[in-house]
């Protein structure tokens, strides 16, 4: 696959995560029953930055988990689906942030939302992703946005993590 553009750096990476921390507590109006849910697996760092933005602000913790969506996935196969994932936490009540690095067709947001919904019923659920790239085959739309990027169908959209790929950038590849 051939890199077509670098669409953000470490620092514009940051930046967009700082700023959805600051949204996350302005819209909740604080970050009371707040907990913060990454999508398995380039969503849980990601959370975790968000967390951690967040207790610098409010000097508060807010409780982050890790999310296994791949039993609620609708492109596997019947055995995949019969695993339990490891999912074990509280959501009753909860405002739940649910955050993923790139919104593409609302597909896995769509089988988080059915593996949070299997855990309890939360007071509210709230989407955050780094990139939208457009492309909705379900209705859903993020609640907070790193960036919006326009691409075509052919193009991917390559979020790579320290925590996981060694280096913090954003690539569009065709």
């Amino acid at each position: 696959m051939k890199t077509k553009a670098l669409i953000m750096d470490e620092k514009s990476i940051t930046r967009a995560l700082t700023r959805i921390a600051h949204e996350i507590i302005e819209k909740n109006k604080g970050v009371d029953g707040l907990v913060v849910i990454g999508i398995r697996s380039r969503g849980v760092p990601l959370a975790k930055r968000i967390v951690n933005t967040i207790k610098e602000i409010e000097e508060q913790d807010v409780p982050y988990y890790s999310l296994d969506i791949s039993p609620y996935r609708d492109d596997i196969s019947p055995e995949d689906m019969m695993k339990k994932p490891d999912n074990t936490f509280d959501v009753e009540g909860k405002i739940i942030i649910l955050v993923d690095d790139v919104l593409f067709t609302g597909r896995t947001v769509r089988a988080a939302l059915d593996a949070i919904i299997d855990l309890g019923r939360p007071n509210k659920i709230e989407l955050a992703v780094l990139i939208d790239r457009g492309h909705r085959e379900l209705p859903i739309r993020a609640d907070f946005v790193g960036k919006n990027v326009p691409t075509s169908k052919s193009e991917r959209v390559t979020v790579n993590i320290e925590e996981i790929d060694g280096i913090n950038q954003v690539l569009i590849q065709e």
